[in-house]
């Protein structure tokens, strides 16, 4: 099981990668460049501050997105850097392209097992349904996540799922269980893993006895 953070809020990552709990970033370079931000420079920070797996998103027609896609792995390296492109006609072509130099690709925008084959056959090191947009559109998110899930395990297929647009705690763990091999998730819900009412009423009453036994040896 793997966790990655949807961001590319430096700070924020450079915390949480400081509990051993991450394993990679997915980033959006258009959400970068709103915050005023160039997206290389943020790559940089990142390949910077060791995050082991970063999926940068390429845009354009096929020789834009396969050049630049070349560019990225060459000036980050090939161990850190995942391109990410989306599941067109175009982004599987470009896919197939990077794969054969033995690139890993993240095929995005994934709404379908078939879209996910297709991925699949092209070299796809990830593929990403959109478990809540998919739930926006009144069908079962987790549930595609369990069927990619289980016809790549039937035909023992390489390719990770990558469960992406993770709303909720709850769709993290569903998410496992269903087969998926990675999440990613906004930092906001990574935080919310950590708690549980009971923990927390657990640990005032540890809190409580602590503070008994104290008091009984002063």
């Amino acid at each position: 099981m793997k966790i990655f953070l949807d961001t590319a809020d430096v700070p924020t990552i450079k915390k949480h990668f400081a509990s051993g709990l991450i394993d990679g970033v997915t980033t959006n370079p258009t959400l970068i460049m709103k915050s005023g931000r160039d997206p290389e420079d943020v790559y940089q920070e990142l390949v910077d501050l060791g995050i082991p797996d970063i999926s940068m998103e390429v845009v354009g027609d096929t020789v834009t997105m396969a050049a630049e896609g070349a560019r990225l792995v060459k000036k980050f390296g090939k161990d850190k850097t995942t391109i990410k492109v989306p599941c067109t006609p175009d982004g599987l072509w470009v896919c197939k392209q990077l794969s054969k130099d033995l690139i890993k690709v993240n095929v995005t925008l994934i709404f379908s097992q078939a879209q996910a084959i297709l991925a699949a056959k092209a070299g796809a090191k990830y593929v990403s349904p959109f478990v809540g947009r998919v739930d926006d559109n009144s069908f079962g998110g987790l549930c595609l996540v369990k069927d990619i899930a289980k016809v790549f395990r039937e035909h023992m297929v390489r390719t990770e799922v990558l469960a992406a647009s993770l709303r909720g705690v709850r769709d993290v763990g569903r998410a496992f269980e269903y087969g998926g091999d990675i999440v990613t998730m906004p930092p906001g819900v990574f935080e919310k893993m950590y708690k549980h009412i009971l923990t927390d009423q657990g640990l005032e009453l540890f809190d409580k006895d602590w503070k008994e036994v104290q008091s009984h040896t002063q």
